[in-house]
């Protein structure tokens, strides 16, 4: 299928899309006392417990920075922003064995099953990350306008996660141990990731190394904008742009000529 078949398909069936993310959402707090109100005090309690616990009682500081909510929001920049990353992979490599019995029983465009996990995660980050950028504002930290320029670090992100979703989730139909193994290459990813320390807290031969991982660039430009209110060097955001084009092309090249057997396989 060719990519514009395929975004007209996707678009003929927005409604199957965008209703499938409305029954997840409300699936997941249902027959909850609060109900949607966890959206809001799970992501809030989160943030309360980062700053109170390393600002107020372990008086952890960033180097370089005196401020006394800038490790807090040095960690939360980091923690949520990878929080995105990884519900999208992490779902994206599960999506087609999850929905095996609606891939056989209905036909339909199979790309809007990545799409709607992609719109959830959105939706989850969008309320975690809007509490976030609250406090900031109630705090005296807003960045400013700089602000902005996390949209396109945002894109780059989601094209990563996506791209690397697609091609987890095709592969994970045939080879079942990959989704298995991702889940531990995440754990290590997390914390060869400078979301928790600095990276210049690491030795120089481990710093080196980090110039391989496409997420520590990534942190580094959340990092540079919520934390130092400054422009990102775009620059070092460019081999994890190619990276996302790249797996994007693969996840749906593997799609296209595997879609057939993947439903024999299901």
């Amino acid at each position: 299928m060719k990519l514009p078949a395929m975004l007209n398909g996707l678009w003929a069936y927005r409604g199957f899309i965008l209703g499938s993310v409305k029954r997840e959402f409300q699936a997941k707090y249902r027959n909850s006392l609060l109900g949607a109100a966890w959206t809001v005090l799970n992501p809030l309690a989160m943030i309360v417990v980062y700053t109170v616990i390393f600002s107020n009682v372990m008086g952890s500081r960033l180097p370089g920075n005196p401020g006394g909510f800038a490790y807090s929001i040095y960690l939360c920049a980091g923690i949520l922003t990878w929080g995105l990353f990884a519900e999208i992979t992490s779902r994206g490599q599960t999506v087609f064995l999850e929905n095996a019995n609606l891939i056989k029983k209905l036909s339909f465009p199979r790309m809007c099953l990545p799409v709607i996990v992609v719109l959830n995660a959105l939706v989850n980050f969008a309320i975690v990350f809007g509490l976030f950028t609250l406090f900031l504002a109630v705090t005296g930290n807003f960045p400013g306008t700089i602000y902005l320029a996390l949209l396109p670090v945002l894109l780059v992100q989601i094209l990563f996660a996506v791209g690397l979703g697609m091609v987890l989730g095709v592969l994970n139909v045939f080879f079942r141990d990959v989704g298995q193994f991702f889940s531990i290459l995440l754990q290590f990813w997390f914390w060869f990731t400078p979301i928790v320390y600095v990276a210049t807290a690491l030795p120089a031969g481990i710093q080196d190394l980090m110039a391989y991982n496409p997420l520590a660039a990534l942190a580094g430009a959340y990092h540079a904008i919520l934390v130092h209110a400054e422009m990102p060097d775009w620059r070092s955001l460019l081999p994890v742009t190619l990276l996302g084009l790249g797996s994007c092309v693969l996840g749906m090249r593997m799609f296209r000529k595997r879609s057939g057997e993947m439903v024999d396989e299901l």
